[in-house]
């Protein structure tokens, strides 16, 4: 007889665990630990709640899908909920689950279709008589958050299907968004550059992509879909291959490489041939899954509680290979971050033959316990960046001294410096640190940033090594250095003049992307267009104290401290006025947008939550529109917590505790000037704090297909 207690501690210890993994892993796009590890712990969970089902709790791991909501978005019902599939990584299980369906179809004939699983983001589209009207992320299988203007920059997605006699006119399409990996190596040579942390898989990055307010940003990041089921209101086909060929005469993007398949041997054959093959290919994958055809077959088979019994997902085993550590080097990035690399024997991994390891930080050293000529584990991280897992301790020498992180800048020899909180290591020596210079050079020119053609970071880096440019300025003295330009090896008549028409029409790039290009630090596109916003011009900029900036919104104090202390060096004054002097785009052209009125001047508001009406951006812009300010932080002096559904307890609770109003988005609607359909309200005078409304709705169910 098992020991009760005990079991209830591990059932209690592995779903506090599953819960902090899937928060890390959906809300943080972090993942501390493999996929299999992951389906290992949720196994064993499974496991000992099928022998003590008295002892499950009712917020198991085991009864969710996928993560929870995103407060950044609104939000929609899902019509169909969207269940995840069991999981293995063993094809003993797939002949288990062959046996499964051969027994609840009592006999009868049946077939599947074999997928690959593209690693990125689980999307729902909406379609009406032809037209994208919706797209909504996972969320938690039941509700997700509503990013249709984000879907809408992909290109590979249509907006209007290509009519046909069997397209219904209301359906949805289930897909995958992900980013191709050229262009995910793309964006981690970029952040490397810029002393970033990298990003982990194309997943994270997509999942990222999706989140971010701007779509003009997302359309740069060249996000694609692949669609994979398409479901309707009634029956409208009669097995799964025949909607995937369905999707694809209506002009949606499937990936060819999916296969039906007569009997489990050819199941395996498929699992076998894509185990190397899929490496090939421009997409990340993760494993292939495996679908009994025929719709009333599945309806017949039906499903779990949270996932189909007539579908699984076999899940390749992440690859790993032993090699010797050679040498550590250690790459200084635009912001003086100090990031070590590991510089392997070369060895085949995953499809390619890997050289070098991310070490990420010092941390990471120290917690592998790294010794030079050490043995080494290698694996890719989500299969796309090398990293090292462990050691093999039985071949390290007795000799081995561990691997001392360097105190001094290897670019410059500058002492280096930790910031309290922070992993990195940094170089101060913003000024003269050649990587630095270099590398903040290479970011003013950035496509994103000024976009200078002819002027990409090879040729900019050759520039500064010749001593032509060291500042972005010295990049507006070319034009008149034009006869030593001519005298350069591998720089033509005809590149020479791309280079200098390149720069006179760097001279109109609008100001945001002007201040996202001078580097500071954290310092991104999204914030960069939010203070030319509020300030509309450099000058402004420079007269602002950080307490202001950080009331900006999505600003915020760290921020703030970092941008008031870069306008504060005297090179950075020099630099803008020479950049001024170069014609170069230093305010916001046209007038500034009147206010709509002063109703809510000298009120301050925090916004948190979800809300039904409005998206967050769009509450902040009706708030500052009519006088009113935004910041992110409560406190007694703040007039308003705007609160909506799913807003964190830790602010209500301060809030309350401060005694600061908390009113929702009908009674702000009703503090604006003209609110249509909003009530009365004397909330312009507040005297004592009120809760939002509660409700809860229920959530819709839906049949497959």
């Amino acid at each position: 007889m098992p020991d009760t207690p005990a079991v209830q501690q591990r059932i209690q210890a592995l779903t506090e665990r599953l819960h902090h993994l899937n928060h890390q892993y959906y809300q943080l796009d972090i993942s501390e630990v493999s996929d299999q590890e992951f389906d290992q712990l949720l196994a064993e969970l499974q496991q000992l709640e099928t022998e003590h089902p008295d002892l499950a709790q009712p917020n198991s791991p085991t009864r969710r899908v996928g993560g929870t909501i995103t407060k950044q978005f609104p939000t929609a019902v899902h019509r169909y909920p969207m269940l995840s599939l069991g999981n293995t990584y063993s094809e003993d299980d797939l002949r288990e689950f062959d046996e499964r369906v051969q027994r609840g179809l009592e006999g009868a004939p049946y077939s599947y279709v074999c997928e690959l699983k593209f690693d990125g983001v689980a999307m729902s589209l909406s379609y009406e008589h032809g037209e994208l009207v919706q797209g909504v992320t996972r969320g938690d299988g039941n509700r997700g958050d509503v990013v249709t203007a984000n879907i809408r920059t992909i290109k590979s997605l249509p907006l209007a299907l290509r009519p046909g006699p069997d397209q219904p006119q209301d359906f949805e399409v289930r897909g995958e968004v992900f980013m191709p990996l050229p262009v995910f190596a793309e964006l981690n040579a970029e952040r490397e550059q810029n002393g970033e942390a990298l990003l982990a898989n194309p997943r994270n990055a997509a999942s990222g992509t999706l989140k971010l307010q701007n779509s003009s940003q997302v359309a740069a990041r060249k996000l694609r879909f692949y669609a994979y089921s398409l479901l309707t209101p009634g029956r409208h086909f009669t097995s799964h291959s025949a909607a995937l060929e369905a999707l694809s005469r209506y002009g949606l993007p499937v990936s060819d490489t999916w296969r039906r398949a007569g009997s489990l041997a050819e199941v395996l054959d498929f699992v076998h041939y894509w185990a190397k093959k899929r490496f090939e290919l421009p997409v990340a994958t993760d494993g292939i899954v495996i679908k009994v055809d025929d719709l009333r077959q599945q309806d017949q088979l039906g499903f779990t509680a949270k996932s189909p019994r007539w579908a699984i997902a076999y899940k390749y085993p992440a690859e790993a290979a032993r090699t010797r550590l050679n040498e550590v080097v250690y790459n200084v990035g635009r912001t003086g971050a100090v990031t070590p690399v590991a510089m392997l024997t070369p060895v085949p991994l995953a499809g390619t033959v890997v050289k070098r390891a991310t070490l990420h930080n010092a941390n990471q050293i120290g917690l592998l316990d790294l010794r030079l000529g050490d043995m080494v584990y290698v694996e890719k991280g989500g299969e796309i960046i090398p990293k090292i897992t462990g050691v093999d301790l039985s071949a390290r020498a007795v000799e081995a001294v561990p691997i001392e992180y360097p105190t001094e800048c290897p670019a410059c020899g500058t002492p280096l410096v930790r910031p309290e909180g922070e992993a990195h290591f940094r170089c101060p020596n913003e000024r003269a640190c050649p990587p630095q210079l270099k590398a903040r050079l290479e970011h003013y020119v950035s496509r994103r940033a000024l976009n200078i053609d002819g002027l990409g970071a090879e040729t900019v880096g050759r520039f500064f090594d010749l001593g032509l440019v060291t500042t972005p300025a010295d990049i507006y003295d070319l034009p008149a250095r034009r006869p030593e330009l001519v005298t350069l090896e591998r720089l033509g008549q005809k590149s020479i003049d791309n280079l200098l028409a390149g720069i006179e029409a760097s001279k109109q790039v609008p100001f945001p992307r002007v201040l996202f290009g001078l580097g500071i630090r954290y310092v991104g596109e999204t914030v960069a267009q939010k203070l030319a916003a509020h300030y509309r011009s450099i000058d402004a900029l420079v007269a602002a104290s950080a307490e202001k900036m950080a009331a900006v919104p999505e600003v915020g104090g760290v921020i703030a401290v970092a941008a008031a202390h870069w306008f504060q060096q005297p090179e950075n004054s020099d630099l803008i006025e020479r950049l001024r002097q170069a014609g170069v785009q230093l305010a916001v052209t046209g007038e500034a947008p009147l206010p709509a009125s002063d109703r809510l001047a000298g009120l301050t508001f925090v916004i948190s939550g979800v809300f039904e009406q409005h998206s967050r951006e769009e509450l902040q812009q009706l708030i500052t529109s009519n006088g009113g300010k935004i910041t992110g932080s409560i406190s007694k002096k703040l007039s308003y917590l705007v609160a909506g559904d799913n807003m964190g307890p830790a602010k209500r609770e301060k809030a309350l505790g401060f005694k600061v109003p908390i009113i929702s988005e009908t009674e702000l609607m009703a503090l604006l000037p003209n609110p249509e359909d909003a009530p009365a309200t004397d909330l312009l005078a507040p005297e004592a704090p009120t809760e939002p409304a509660g409700g809860t709705e229920a959530g819709q169910q839906g049949s497959l297909f």
